[in-house]
């Protein structure tokens, strides 16, 4: 019976917000970490609680399925540089389908070419290659992946070219956001690369792929001319900075090697945990309307580093996913004889699920509204001096219109305006 209840309040964890938690002593969460301390009384966490017998293997095979086993997740894979240019974007899809005997197959889908119809009645044709990825079973799916509620971490994991590669995927409705976050083997300056053992991970790409169970991967002019329904993510819109300060509450599930899997209710998020509103110069950051993306710029044997991914699908809502990566640990053998590195590993997972309560106080106002007020001045003087209403000019440059060679410029998202 204490079994059932357990996996019963796990999976409800991973759906909802639930309204019956059972509280406990009062913890804090220290960031990119799994486990718990205790805290003085201004903390804003409490404990859910779940039961230690409950099958880990069949939590997150349960918890895969139900968020990300739904079909082909259509999008457009756009790669960025390390210093955010895009460097690259790829029509594509990622195929799961549950296979006769349980499994689960992964396939990629690429569009590599496309012909327009000049008749009003023809359809457009695509030509695709499918290739495949992985196979997962429920007894093998956590060697290599780790899922908590909404959020799943695949990896890190170690690519046939050397490079280092970590996965974040959020999913809210019938999109989520995959954020693929690539580092490569560096030395320090003056030694020569391959003389010796790499002496750190240096991130050099960072792919991310805003993707949908729809007709056609999401884009600014699909999502235009089609909006998602309610309770659906649109992916193309401009966020302000100041909306991701705002007093959010909700839950958040954690999982660590030593502590396992527990859930939290957050009351209500401390400044000092609100990492999705700065951009710290030791980071790696990248913020693209509702997205804000975060890693480290050098990962060593002598740190953990935290990839971290946060996303507000409406105005209402925010998604977080963070996991603690450990890589370059020495493999030594009896002579304490170095023969190579152990595999990278997830040291820590964190999902947070949650919605807004209000406004921060004391948080002073935005540059525009001291703009407007400081043109309301300036009217006000105008006004006074001439008796007349101020004048409202408009300008217009040539500057933004495109030139002849720009716009023939062609990219993976015109093959969707087919």
């Amino acid at each position: 019976m204490r079994r059932c209840l357990g996996l019963l309040l796990l999976l409800a964890f991973s759906i909802a917000t639930s309204s019956a938690w059972i509280h406990g002593s009062c913890f804090r969460l220290s960031s990119g970490s799994s486990s718990a301390t205790s805290s003085s009384p201004s903390c804003r966490f409490s404990t859910l609680g779940f039961s230690e017998e409950i099958d880990d293997q069949a939590v997150q095979w349960e918890l895969f399925n139900k968020h990300h086993v739904q079909g082909s997740w259509k999008g457009v894979w756009t790669s960025h540089d390390y210093i955010g240019d895009v460097i690259d974007e790829v029509v594509a899809s990622v195929n799961l389908k549950t296979k006769d005997d349980g499994s689960v197959e992964r396939t990629h889908t690429i569009v590599i070419g496309a012909k327009k119809s000049d008749c009003a009645t023809c359809f457009d044709s695509m030509e695709t290659r499918t290739f495949p990825v992985a196979t997962y079973q429920t007894e093998t799916f956590t060697k290599s992946s780790r899922t908590a509620a909404v959020a799943m971490v695949n990896g890190p994991t170690i690519l046939r070219s050397g490079v280092m590669a970590t996965e974040l995927v959020l999913k809210h409705g019938d999109g989520r956001i995959r954020v693929n976050f690539q580092h490569a083997p560096v030395w320090e300056q003056g030694i020569e690369p391959g003389s010796c053992p790499p002496q750190g991970l240096k991130l050099f790409r960072c792919m991310i792929s805003r993707e949908a169970l729809r007709t056609t991967a999401p884009t600014p002019e699909t999502e235009a001319m089609d909006p998602p329904t309610e309770g659906n993510p649109i992916f193309f819109r401009s966020v302000p900075p100041f909306n991701w300060h705002k007093k959010w509450s909700g839950t958040s599930w954690t999982w660590g090697p030593q502590a396992g899997n527990r859930g939290w209710e957050i009351l209500e998020m401390e400044e000092t945990d609100a990492w999705h509103g700065i951009t710290p110069v030791e980071q790696w950051n990248l913020r693209l309307g509702p997205l804000h993306v975060q890693c480290p710029r050098v990962i060593t044997d002598l740190n953990v580093g935290v990839c971290r991914m946060a996303w507000l699908p409406d105005d209402e809502t925010l998604l977080r996913v963070e996991g603690g990566i450990q890589a370059l640990q020495p493999m030594v053998v009896d002579d304490d004889m170095m023969v190579g590195f152990e595999p990278p590993s997830l040291t820590s997972l964190r999902c947070d699920m949650m919605k807004k309560i209000g406004e921060l106080e004391n948080v002073p106002r935005p540059s525009r509204d001291w703009k407007i007020e400081e043109d309301e001045e300036d009217g006000d003087i105008s006004d006074s001096e001439s008796g007349k209403a101020p004048s409202v000019t408009m300008s217009s440059t040539k500057e933004s219109e495109p030139t002849g060679k720009e716009s023939e410029k062609g990219s993976a998202r015109d093959i969707l305006s087919l």
